[in-house]
């Protein structure tokens, strides 16, 4: 069965769920091996996921916000690696079809090659500039030669490298000193992948450095300007802290099934019946519950805008990623408390649920930036 050939939201999160739970079985081992999960990504192309935001002008499903939001979230209870890695690609292709700021020749090819199984991503990052939310300028060049453009640079934190066919990525213009994104194809001359990725958490988002040497792309591969730090209201990248619900749902569920079956001969019966232990598991359902509610609510607001009215929607898009994220880190720590030491275990998925939802705290917009905002908000 696949994506497009079901009718309703609920019937695309039971086949999610089926997928989501092959993830898990295979979790652990990639984690442990710091593998990249190759057969997720193959098998979440293969059911027409992957198209699933692309627009119904160009024969796609044009999911809403609010049900991308809900899939990206059951992905992530059974590999928060795959899910964040996949939500950039879903998300990249639903924000292109809202703003319709591409050339639509270009952006049409893009979406018949999703439709194919492509898959692509934006590299902004880099060591020098930090976190490009920030509005570092690119050091990664761009300079006109006939009519072509030579493209020269490095790109970190590349997420989904060794499976990505487009990488659009952002450099200065050596001419004029504009910033623009440059869609370059994987097959490319000169482009290379670097294999860095060393980091403790999401170890299976491949997220290497992306080498780019003299390549060489035809003048359309300039797909758009933009100015630093001023890309606007961006509802897509909600898909981040769906993706940290999802671990964190995935903690409770473990911490209530361990305390099921967990009965030590201090006591009689399981841990599940003590005062305390249900104690916890009520502060992870609170802090669950007031994050799924803050999160879909504001899907649910930008799914119903129109674009003046999302174009205001920044400060509290920032404030449901720095709401959900650490709630994600509360409800994961409650469960680990839970469990015990036990949870310290290399064989526990918990300390891997651990790892990865600090994660959040590195991927955009930072915590700082959002309170800056909400105070500026407020001070209005």
């Amino acid at each position: 069965m696949k994506f497009q050939d079901l009718h309703t939201a609920e019937a695309r999160i039971q086949l999610m769920e089926k997928l989501s739970e092959t993830f898990l079985s295979r979790a652990g081992k990639n984690d442990e091996e710091g593998l990249f999960p190759f057969e997720n990504i193959k098998e979440l192309k293969e059911s027409g996921y992957t198209s699933l935001t692309v627009p119904r002008r160009y024969g796609g499903k044009e999911i809403s916000l609010s049900e991308f939001l809900r899939l990206q979230e059951k992905i992530a209870e059974g590999d928060g690696s795959t899910a964040l890695s996949i939500g950039w690609h879903m998300g990249i292709i639903k924000s292109l079809g809202e703003k319709n700021n591409w050339d639509e020749s270009v952006f049409r090819a893009i979406c018949e090659e999703v439709k194919k199984g492509a898959l692509m991503n934006n590299c902004a990052s880099e060591p020098q500039t930090g976190s490009p939310t920030r509005g570092g300028k690119p050091i990664t060049s761009a300079r006109k030669e006939e009519d072509f453009w030579i493209i020269n640079g490095r790109k970190s934190f590349t997420t989904m490298a060794p499976v990505l066919d487009y990488f659009n990525v952002s450099a200065t213009i050596e001419e004029s000193g504009e910033i623009g994104n440059f869609l370059i194809p994987r097959s490319s001359e000169g482009l290379e992948i670097e294999e860095t990725w060393d980091s403790i958490a999401m170890r299976g988002t491949g997220s290497h450095d992306l080498l780019l040497k003299n390549v060489r792309v035809k003048q359309d591969a300039l797909v758009e300007l933009f100015q630093p730090g001023k890309k606007g209201a961006a509802g897509w990248l909600l898909h981040i802290p769906a993706c940290y619900l999802g671990i964190a749902q995935a903690a409770q569920d473990y911490a209530i099934t361990f305390a099921k079956n967990y009965s030590p001969n201090s006591i009689s019966g399981a841990i599940i019946d003590l005062p305390n232990v249900q104690q916890k598991i009520g502060e992870m359902e609170l802090e669950l519950m007031r994050a799924r509610h803050f999160l879909y609510s504001v899907a649910k607001k930008w799914d119903e805008a129109n674009d003046e009215a999302r174009s205001r929607m920044q400060p509290e898009l920032g404030a449901v990623k720095l709401a959900v994220t650490n709630a994600a880190i509360a409800v994961v720590d409650l469960a680990m408390r839970v469990a015990g030491a036990r949870s310290l275990s290399a064989k526990n998925p918990l300390q891997r649920y651990y790892r990865d939802v600090r994660a959040g705290l590195h991927n955009p917009p930072m915590d700082d930036m959002t309170i800056l905002a909400l105070a500026k908000k407020a001070i209005k």
